[in-house]
């Protein structure tokens, strides 16, 4: 028998499941294992126009964050690995016996193989000597077929191999990748590890199950969340559904004006619960990046929250409605609006843009005070000198 809550319980457990109702519960390294592990992966995107995706959702989130603790969990203590998971991902090293199908998919399918192949054991044997190394230091001539368009055959070969589990992220510089081998890098018991699934339908149950604990709760539907789970259609996502739910791994919720049933982890239901009465504490601003795991399926946002939200970075000029990377805004338990800052960091200025606000919301003296704190926090976190709000930044 299902559950039955309100819309505003429902919205109050997605928030404090995501540690972004009232004060900050992750804090520091600990913190942000422990909300890597809640939600199996964070997604990653280079484009920095205040910050990169996966470092807002960790800044919304963990008290202390920093982009140094970040570096030294993924390549100084390598608790944590960047790899395919729902697209590009941070995730805990630990999972890597559990993504041996993305590993397999590389080794039988990538493209320029044949290019690669030839070439593949010259680069292990470069990168032993060397320890690690860029595209660009490899220094290969050629170039190869590749995912988006033609690239340098040096490119090609080392995110083939690093694809295939061979090689593994050694650090970044900005946005450039240097690598090395996997078995210097990570311990030989979890190389050797073998994949705990014994069928592809196995894999996308616990897939699926992730992304349930990643958003806190979802539907049996298609969505964006699913993206990233290998041949899951709608037949071996129902059977998925219906495996986690004869196993007691998942329980139905009917949530108050949505007819769909939703889905929640068995384990988080004594937080649900706890997410009946009102919320009392201090409202705070909170400013969520694009690509956040909360915001993974859109409809359901807009379901629970009536806050409808496109991220414009690829919609042509003309047709965007606010702008090229914009940011929802929590104040509370609601959706305020949206918000674009920018970092000039030649000049040393975090700029706030533009605000718009969501219909029926007031921007009060109370919001504005929040707002302010949380834009400070934004600068501090990139090392600039101030924040400057532009003349009618206040939108509407």
């Amino acid at each position: 028998m299902a559950t039955r809550i309100s819309l505003r319980q429902a919205r109050r457990f997605l928030l404090r499941k995501h540690g972004l109702l009232g004060a900050r519960r992750f804090r520091g390294s600990e913190g942000l294992l422990s909300y890597v592990g809640q939600v199996g992966c964070v997604q990653y995107d280079p484009v920095d126009v205040c910050g990169k995706s996966h470092e807002l959702a960790f800044l919304a989130r963990v008290e202390d964050f920093s982009r140094g603790m970040l570096e030294e969990l993924l390549y100084g203590r390598r608790e944590l690995i960047d790899f395919f998971d729902k697209n590009m991902s941070i995730m805990l090293t630990e999972d890597w016996p559990c993504l041996e199908h993305v590993r397999t998919y590389y080794r039988e399918r990538s493209r320029s193989r044949a290019a690669v192949d030839e070439i593949a054991p010259e680069i292990m044997r470069v990168l032993q000597k060397k320890g690690s190394a860029s595209s660009q230091e490899l220094g290969i001539a050629g170039r190869a077929d590749w995912y988006w368009s033609e690239t340098s055959l040096s490119r090609a070969a080392l995110e083939t191999l690093y694809f295939r589990g061979d090689l593994v992220v050694h650090h970044k510089k900005g946005t450039v990748k240097s690598y090395a081998p996997a078995d210097v890098c990570l311990p030989e018991a979890l190389l050797r590890a073998a994949c705990p699934f014994k069928s592809g339908q196995e894999r996308q149950t616990w897939q699926a199950l992730r992304r349930i604990g990643a958003v806190g709760l979802m539907w049996n539907a298609p969505s964006d969340a699913w993206l990233g789970i290998d041949g899951m259609k709608a037949s071996e996502r129902g059977r998925a559904f219906e495996t986690l739910l004869d196993r007691g791994e998942i329980l139905p919720v009917e949530v108050e004006g949505i007819e769909k049933p939703l889905y929640v982890k068995t384990g988080d239901l004594t937080m649900l619960s706890g997410c009946e009465g009102p919320f009392s504490g201090a409202k705070r601003v909170r400013l969520l990046p694009p690509l956040d795991c909360m915001l993974w399926d859109r409809k359901l946002i807009a379901a629970l929250f009536g806050f409808r939200y496109k991220w414009e970075i690829y919609t042509p000029l003309e047709q965007r409605k606010y702008g090229y990377y914009v940011l929802p805004v929590l104040y509370g338990e609601r959706f305020a609006g949206r918000i674009e800052p920018v970092c000039e960091r030649k000049r040393g200025v975090l700029s706030l843009r533009r605000f718009w606000p969501e219909t029926g919301f007031r921007a009060t003296e109370a919001f504005v005070e929040a707002l302010e704190k949380e834009m400070e926090r934004l600068r501090a976190f990139h090392g600039l000198e101030r924040v400057e709000w532009e003349n009618g930044w206040m939108q509407g």
